[in-house]
Formats: structure tokens, sequence, C-alpha cells
């Protein structure tokens, strides 16, 4: 009974560490650039869009499909950024110990 007690302690001690992530996660944010600067995404590390810097000389109409694909390139960097700190902070709470995807993350 007492490892099972054990067990429990230390499963409330992962939830309370897991939601401290989260909250930190709220706080962090990362760029992800496009066009050699030219477009700028900002993310928190939970992905949620924080915003968008363009270079004057995109806003013309000729240069709206440009645009629009430097967008997608921007936030997609970010992204990936993005996902990089949050894997850091998951080893950093786990220790290092494999959980199953979409564990208490969101």
């Amino acid at each position: 009974m007492a490892d099972f007690m054990g067990l429990m302690k230390q499963a409330a001690q992962l939830q309370s560490k897991m939601q401290a992530m989260q909250a930190e996660l709220d706080t962090i944010e990362v760029e992800g650039t496009a066009g050699g600067g030219m477009v700028t995404v900002t993310l928190s590390a939970k992905g949620e869009l924080k915003g968008v810097k363009l270079d004057d000389s995109l806003m013309k109409p000729s240069e709206k499909e440009i645009l629009e694909d430097l967008l997608v390139a921007a936030h997609a960097d970010a992204r990936r950024k993005a996902e990089g700190v949050l894997q850091e902070k998951m080893k950093a709470v786990t220790g290092g110990l494999p959980l199953p995807p979409g564990l208490g993350l969101g």
C-alpha cells in the first residue's frame, strides 16, 4: 500500500509541474521568419499567434501571392521553434521520461 501512496504522490507532483509548465509556455514567445526577414511571425510556445510583421515592400497588390506564401513559411518556422521549446520544457518536467503525445498539453 505504501508503494501506491508514493506513486500517487509522484503523480500529484507531476501534475503540479505540468500545470506550472503550461502557465510558463503562455509567457514564452518564439519568432519565425521567411523571405530573409521580410515576414516575421510571433507565436507563444503553445502555438498561439501573437503577432505578424511585414516588410513595407510586400504591401503591393502584385506581391499578394508571395506575401501569403511567406506568411505560411514564417508560421511554420515559428511553430517548429515553439515545438522545440515545448520538448525542452517537457524533458525538464518529466526528467526525460517518455510520455504519450498530447499528455496534459493544450
